[in-house]
């Protein structure tokens, strides 16, 4: 299937593994030219070089933290001077700390905010005018399953994440007579450095081996296994693509089946 994808310039934020760097290579694939950005130069480096290798399109890395708005600024502008114009954001960012209401301090909370809700706000105002500039485009959140079923232990992501899907939802409307259509993934539990961190946190805090942990969360999965960040992606490129013309301001989860809810 023609994407209609070859020849776009997409950005995509904390790309440098997991699944931001699944994004970018699946976006790659289909011919897209790529803005990565993280905070992690040798890793971001290596997956500039590794898409580069298996695509042949234009690859840029540039180090950038989504805590710091002069990081956003300078990753959005780098890549519009670059490339010349901007036509995808996907916006994703590490995963906030787990843990319980008692752990956390004001000053914690508001890490979590800059990491988790205000990084987003800040990616698509940058982005928009570049889009803007082009004629229309395309947004796509990556959020987590949290926003349609809270996840015990991840206070911040279930009390913050679904600021991103309002924060989607509004601007569906807004943007709409712009041509720019915007919409949010939400994964579950998929093969991914941060899932790792959570069953270890996890098992700390109960005393439990990491091992039993991790079989607990496989068992809440209706089929039985985590996702490949490359599931997740194909979605991404999906609402992305030509064929996804008609869709804006929804949330679709990537979860194997494990959220209950109907919608």
């Amino acid at each position: 299937m023609d994407m209609g994808l070859r020849g776009k310039v997409a950005l995509v934020s904390a790309a440098s593994k997991g699944l931001g760097k699944a994004a970018a290579l699946a976006l790659a694939r289909e011919g897209v030219n790529v803005a990565i950005c993280a905070r992690n130069e040798a890793a971001l480096a290596a997956t500039e070089q590794e898409i580069r290798q298996a695509t042949g399109v234009d690859v840029l890395a540039v180090t950038a933290d989504v805590t710091k708005p002069e990081d956003i600024a300078s990753f959005v502008s780098t890549a519009a001077a670059h490339f010349g114009r901007i036509d995808i954001l996907v916006t994703n960012a590490g995963g906030p700390p787990s843990g319980t209401f008692d752990m956390f301090s004001d000053a914690d909370w508001q890490a979590a905010f800059n990491l988790t809700l205000l990084s987003v706000v800040r990616l698509i105002r940058a982005t928009l005018p570049h889009l803007r500039k082009a004629g229309g485009g395309r947004i796509v959140n990556i959020a987590s399953a949290s926003v349609k079923q809270p996840i015990e232990g991840l206070l911040f992501s279930n009390s913050l994440r679904p600021g991103i899907i309002g924060l989607a939802k509004t601007l569906s409307f807004e943007l709409a007579k712009d041509n720019i259509l915007i919409n949010n993934v939400a994964p579950g539990y998929h093969d991914t450095d941060r899932i790792k961190e959570l069953d270890a946190a996890r098992a700390a805090r109960e005393g439990r081996p990491v091992a039993d942990v991790a079989g607990d969360n496989v068992r809440s999965i209706p089929l039985g296994r985590r996702g490949d960040p490359a599931e997740l992606a194909a979605l991404i490129v999906f609402l992305c693509s030509r064929h996804a013309g008609f869709m804006t301001g929804v949330t679709i989860q990537v979860d194997g089946g494990a959220n209950r809810g109907i919608m």
